[in-house]
This record gives structure tokens, C-alpha cells and sequence, in this order.
């Protein structure tokens, strides 16, 4: 392929945890949350039911709007996945 210009290509052995629930506002909720060594600790987290993609660590629950925005959801909604995501989102580690 001579003409592409990688920026880096790698291949690394993954956890990947599927979880599925209902909401206490009867919100389902379709996760694949995927453990890397990348991302600095954060976790990859799709919306399997959307297809939504994003590297979430605490810092990215803290900020304000960020769920909704991401996942598409109503503020009621991202309240409820946020407080599933703060038990599965670990510290952010520096690995440089």
C-alpha cells in the first residue's frame, strides 16, 4: 500500500465486557466496554444499540453534558448511565 501513510499500526490482546440493564427510568442500556492498554486507562465504550463510540474516562463523566452529547440521550438518561459508568471507569494512568 504506497500510498497510505500510517500514523501507527498495532495489535493488542483486549478484555471486552458486554453488560446489558434497565434503567430505574426503564432506560435500556446495551454496553461493550473494552479494557486497553491505550487511551490511558480509559475504557472504550459503544452503545451497542446506536453504534456511539467513546474513550471515557472520570474526567470525561465529570464534564458536564458529555453523555448526552455523545450517546445522544436526555439528561435523565446520561444521569442513569453515568452512574453505572462511575463503577466500571477507573483512574486515568500515565503510562509515558
Amino acid at each position: 500500500m504506497p500510498d497510505y501513510d500510517f500514523m501507527s499500526d498495532t495489535t493488542e490482546q483486549t478484555t471486552t465486557r458486554f453488560v446489558t440493564f434497565i434503567t430505574p427510568n426503564l432506560k435500556r442500556f446495551d454496553l461493550a466496554i473494552m479494557t486497553t492498554s491505550r487511551f490511558y486507562g480509559k475504557k472504550l465504550i459503544t452503545d451497542l444499540q446506536t453504534g456511539r463510540t467513546a474513550i471515557i474516562g472520570q474526567d470525561d463523566l465529570d464534564e458536564e453534558g458529555f453523555l448526552e452529547f455523545t450517546y445522544k440521550l436526555t439528561e435523565e438518561e446520561a444521569a442513569d448511565l453515568k452512574q453505572f459508568l462511575e463503577f466500571v471507569v477507573g483512574t486515568v494512568h500515565f503510562t509515558d
